[in-house]
């Protein structure tokens, strides 16, 4: 039987560690022994990961929105973290709830921004470095909202969509080459989400969670650390993951 990898030797970039799925696959790499390269927005943040995950980690301030940024920081990362072999392309954000015919530009705007824009350009700084040593895994954050449509979900379901089959495309463009590519998409996660997307209002916030017991941040952590560390001929291309209590409702009948 071919074993797992070696997680030690895994050196793992990913975006938006300051909070969520970010901060816990951070946590969970860290914790197996890996090198994590910890990016975000917020620097207190970064720094608090930093102390409390120790040398094995670096972190930089990024906004994944900024093409130039991002292929600047990967081209400066220090020795020990030059040549990451994961990237977990994981910044994303929903915004509003609102009908497309009531929603605002501008969150649409960011959306994209972040969701498909921040992504690309996360893999487009990565993914050269780890097919010229034949070696990677790239992971990139959909949702069950890539495939699923649900009322007020509009660009938010869009973006997630465009994840999705550019996980599938990039396979296809990385046949015979030893680089991995897989699409993880959770669904009801309790983590700032939503607390994001309805603008810091906590009580709207945990509504879509009552009454059930949601996933959790290390759950995906752990779903994603194990699709990197199987053995390098197997290759995950889609994972959807939900609770025991979400599942798939009637298709919407609206009668006159």
């Amino acid at each position: 039987m071919i074993p797992m990898l070696d997680p030690t030797n895994l050196t793992v970039f990913v975006t938006g560690a300051t909070a969520g799925f970010g901060a816990a696959v951070c946590r969970r790499f860290a914790e197996a022994g890996a090198r994590v390269i910890g990016t975000g927005r917020r620097r207190e943040r970064l720094d608090a990961l930093k102390s409390e995950l120790g040398e094995r980690c670096h972190v930089a301030e990024l906004d994944v929105t900024d093409r130039d940024a991002v292929t600047a920081l990967v081209a400066s990362l220090p020795a020990g973290f030059a040549a990451p072999n994961v990237c977990i392309a994981n910044a994303g954000l929903a915004l509003g709830l609102e009908p497309a015919q009531q929603a605002q530009m501008s969150n649409w705007e960011q959306m994209i921004a972040t969701n498909v824009n921040g992504l690309l350009y996360t893999v487009n700084a990565l993914l050269p470095g780890m097919v010229a040593r034949d070696e990677g895994h790239v992971v990139l954050l959909g949702s069950v909202a890539g495939d699923y449509p649900y009322p007020g979900g509009n660009v938010y379901g869009a973006t997630k969509a465009f994840v999705k089959q550019f996980a599938l495309n990039l396979r296809a463009d990385l046949i015979g080459k030893q680089v991995r590519v897989t699409n993880i998409e959770p669904g009801l996660a309790e983590t700032e989400f939503s607390l994001v997307r309805f603008q810091g209002d906590a009580a709207q916030a945990a509504k879509p969670y009552e009454g059930l017991t949601p996933m959790s941040a290390e759950d995906i952590a752990e779903t994603i650390f194990w699709s990197c560390v199987l053995p390098r001929h197997l290759n995950v291309n889609r994972l959807q993951i939900m609770p025991t209590m979400q599942a798939f409702g009637n298709f919407a009948v609206h009668r006159r």
